[in-house]
């Protein structure tokens, strides 16, 4: 989603007109994932995928309209053949919202990798501000999950980016790290140098994950890039005294207290892990745990929604 963000903002920012396509509902199809979009410029070029592109031929017959400002919803019925061919678990059928891009500010912020929800009129394609779509705009965007509503005849899609996560330090916990973020579909990167680990950070989104696993005085410059700039997860490996030391040289060097706080350290829940692997489940539980604000507590001893 976020090059999808970037390539719309670029072709709104060139002058062209651009319309999109996005999932109403669908029926049978097996699992779909959600936010998906299909962007059409006004010159035909294309951008992202809808339902594998079983739904094209529907879609495309609706563009020109979008792009001269008229919205439609069309029914995209596929027959089995057609579904599996294109990796669908089955026949199925979708209602697909297809529209012009209104509001270039959503696909800036999708570009920069921030959590963002999009409520258009099913009637008209036009952007809704009413009550209710942001109260389900809110509602979506908290689970921590890219979603979708439809709230009488608006639908609402809300796109959580996928974290990236970059550990600097290497080694078997690295890689325990990298096999967690696979298993959740992160990606996942290492880097060894303080200058390479400075551009990650300095470039991160809010959704990114930062995991420092090198104890070395020199990442200090890492971590404080990464509050200065106040994007996304910071976590440091080490034992108590480690942590201490290292908020002392960040205060020493001018970073706020409230700042320093931010800092996930020692990184990971109480889990009782030992191993790497385990290590590494505790920390990608912790990720979780806060893109979602919650406390890391058995459900058991919880009496807040499941999901």
């Amino acid at each position: 989603m976020r090059e999808l963000g970037r390539t719309v903002a670029e072709w709104l920012g060139a002058g062209h007109r651009v319309a999109v396509a996005r999932v109403v509902d669908v029926h049978g199809f097996g699992a779909v994932p959600a936010g998906e979009v299909l962007a059409v410029r006004d010159d035909g070029e294309r951008a992202g995928e809808l339902l594998r592109g079983v739904a094209d031929p529907v879609i495309s017959g609706a563009v020109p309209a979008a792009l001269s400002g008229s919205a439609s919803v069309v029914n995209a019925p596929v027959g089995e053949s057609d579904a599996v061919a294109a990796g669908l678990a089955c026949a199925g059928s979708a209602r697909v919202l297809v529209h012009a891009v209104s509001d270039a500010s959503v696909w800036a912020a999708l570009a920069e990798g921030s959590p963002v929800a999009l409520a258009t009129s099913l009637t008209t394609g036009d952007v809704v501000s009413s009550a209710e779509a942001g109260e389900e705009a809110s509602r979506l965007l908290a689970a921590g999950a890219t979603g979708r509503a439809v709230v009488g005849d608006v639908l609402v899609d809300a796109w959580v980016p996928t974290p990236s996560v970059v550990t600097i330090g290497g080694g078997v916990l690295a890689a325990a790290i990298a096999a967690q973020a696979e298993l959740l579909g992160w990606s996942a990167r290492n880097v060894s140098t303080v200058s390479d680990a400075v551009a990650e950070v300095a470039a991160f989104g809010p959704a990114d994950v930062l995991v420092l696993l090198d104890h070395d005085p020199a990442m200090d410059e890492v971590l404080r890039v990464g509050l200065h700039h106040g994007r996304g997860f910071l976590g440091a490996l080490g034992s108590r005294r480690t942590q201490a030391a290292r908020r002392e040289r960040l205060l020493a060097a001018g970073v706020p207290a409230d700042a320093v706080e931010r800092v996930h350290g020692p990184v990971g829940l109480d889990l009782g892990a030992r191993s790497p692997a385990e290590t590494a489940v505790s920390i990608v539980a912790e990720v979780l745990a806060t893109r979602s604000g919650r406390g890391g507590a058995a459900l058991r001893a919880s009496d807040v929604a499941i999901h």
